[in-house]
């Protein structure tokens, strides 16, 4: 069953690739121009949220150069570990927040100092998976998108965070 599945998923994109290029030329659609003024389109989506970017790495680098994180985890700690969440993995959540990429880094640094198997390595490899980069998300796909009603995406968002970390720290706890 495996093996069809794995053999499955590796022709599924040219399958979909397929069926976009076969469909536009059933319908007589110029399929390179649409391509091209996408690729346009996507471009220049890339220039628009470029400052964001740039803003939030910065601001990441800030965080965790001052040692801000780790304070916050010392505070939290506490609170958190009776949860079942470490505090080592506080800094990680927050900078996952802005920046997947730069929580990379500290999961990496995470994985040196306990182990990828111990508690807190598997933890924070499940809440890797299970979180998403709420602020970076906003602030640059609702940039692009010119959104400026957010509502509760907010709210919902974090809720949706909150909900992952709680799996993590459950499915963490199951596989030990």
């Amino acid at each position: 069953m495996l093996s069809v599945l794995a053999n499955l998923s590796n022709i599924m994109i040219p399958l979909i690739i397929f069926y976009i290029v076969a469909e536009g030329l059933l319908s007589k659609v110029n399929i390179y121009e649409h391509f091209i003024k996408g690729a346009k389109d996507g471009f220049e989506v890339v220039v628009t949220i470029m400052p964001t970017l740039i803003g939030l790495m910065v601001a990441v680098g800030i965080l965790r150069a001052s040692g801000f994180l780790e304070l916050i985890g010392v505070l939290t700690g506490g609170l958190t570990d009776r949860f079942g969440f470490p505090s080592e993995l506080i800094p990680v959540t927050v900078i996952k927040l802005f920046s997947s990429s730069a929580a990379t880094g500290l999961v990496l640094d995470l994985f040196q100092k306990y182990g990828a198997d111990s508690y807190i390595g598997l933890v924070t490899s499940i809440m890797m998976s299970c979180t998403e980069t709420v602020f970076y998300t906003m602030s640059v796909y609702f940039m692009a998108a010119k959104v400026t009603k957010t509502r509760f995406t907010l709210t919902g968002a974090l809720l949706a965070t909150l909900a992952g970390i709680a799996a993590s720290v459950a499915l963490a706890s199951a596989m030990i």
